[in-house]
């Protein structure tokens, strides 16, 4: 039993250190969806583009493969 008190005011002060903390920064109001969600804007990225690698030479279905006998 006294594990069980010792476990449970750690944590609550484990709690309170966080929440005061925090501060007011911390949202206690749970998912939000819709206008109100709060996004990120991705940063600018400024990698050169990429360059087209040359296509390899394909032969067309008609023309046969030469092979080599042996």
């Amino acid at each position: 039993m006294l594990k069980i008190l010792i476990g449970f005011v750690l944590f609550a002060a484990l709690s309170l250190f966080v929440i005061f903390k925090g501060g007011d920064k911390v949202d206690m109001t749970g998912e939000k969806h819709g206008s109100e969600a709060v996004h990120e804007t991705p940063a600018p990225t400024t990698a050169a583009p990429a360059t087209a690698a040359p296509a390899a030479e394909q032969t067309p279905a008609s023309t046969p493969v030469p092979t080599t006998a042996k």
